[in-house]
């Protein structure tokens, strides 16, 4: 990467390009809280002053019925609707999944925003309620027709690609060669994402769990996709090691290159959401959290 600037840079980066980016997966591997548990460190979330930054409570469609169970045992007379996205690992049967938006669907006090289930040529077949779609793509030779049939797909209705950037027991962790190409095939298309697995932190790194993948190194590649910068550029994000590089960079993108970005990149699943928030809260690029 270019080394940034010396002239005076703003310690706040552009609010827009972190609102509503986190998306709870507080009860998804390796964080595996209990539910009920779950969504009670959800509605802390959704009532602190980092609210802004949260999205919905992600929720296996296996636990929609336990859910409805626990949203009405922990809400109060003043407790704001529970959000949640619902989950289908690839492998869940559709007919599973349109049974849980249908049960969540009747239930008081819960409310269903979303579904991720995995990329098939039949998902247009379900019957998910009209709710937003995401869709997890393979990798390898079928990842390319899966996008190519999500770009067809932009104009019947919400519908978004999800790409696995951690590594899990079937999943080998992707080096940033394969999500460069990932994200540069998805803007190639038009196709809006989410990103799940291993952003825990703001900077590309080792960690007990091996290597993951950095928020801001993320950031920073999809806004140079964006923005039409070089294949060079993409890629040297997401290697980049140097907290104060990454930083600075992130906190030069302005408004108009957050909104490009976050249009491109709507959000992420990360099972502690605080991890993240702190670590934007202590290098300054968030306030008020």
């Amino acid at each position: 990467m270019t080394p940034p600037s010396t002239t005076a840079l703003p310690r706040v980066a552009d609010r827009g390009l972190f609102a509503r980016l986190v998306d709870d997966a507080a009860v998804f591997p390796p964080g595996n809280a209990p539910l009920d548990e779950a969504v009670r460190l959800h509605r802390f979330h959704r009532a602190a002053a980092y609210a802004w930054l949260v999205g919905p409570l992600l929720v296996p469609v296996s636990s929609a019925t336990a859910l409805e169970q626990v949203a009405a045992a922990s809400a109060s007379a003043v407790s704001p609707v529970l959000e949640v996205a619902l989950v289908a690992r690839p492998g869940v049967a559709t007919r599973e999944v349109e049974q849980a938006v249908a049960l969540l669907s009747a239930a008081g006090g819960v409310t269903a925003v979303g579904v991720e289930m995995a990329w098939s040529p039949q998902w247009r077949e379900a019957d998910l309620d009209g709710l937003p779609l995401t869709l997890e793509v393979p990798r390898g030779p079928e990842q390319a027709r899966a996008l190519d049939d999500l770009g067809t797909a932009l104009g019947e209705g919400t519908v978004q690609a999800k790409f696995r950037t951690g590594a899990t027991p079937t999943w080998a962790w992707p080096h940033e060669d394969e999500l460069a190409g990932f994200v540069r095939a998805a803007v190639e298309r038009g196709v809006p994402f989410k990103l799940t697995g291993g952003l825990h932190h703001l900077v590309r790194g080792a960690r007990s769990e091996g290597e993951q993948h950095g928020l801001l190194n993320v950031l920073l590649a999809v806004h140079a996709v964006v923005t039409g910068g070089p294949p060079d550029d993409v890629t040297d994000a997401l290697r980049e090691r140097d907290t104060d590089t990454l930083v600075e960079r992130t906190a030069l993108i302005d408004a108009n290159g957050a909104a490009a970005l976050r249009r491109t990149l709507t959000a992420y699943g990360c099972c502690e959401v605080t991890d993240p928030i702190g670590e934007l809260t202590t290098r300054r690029l968030i306030e008020g959290a």
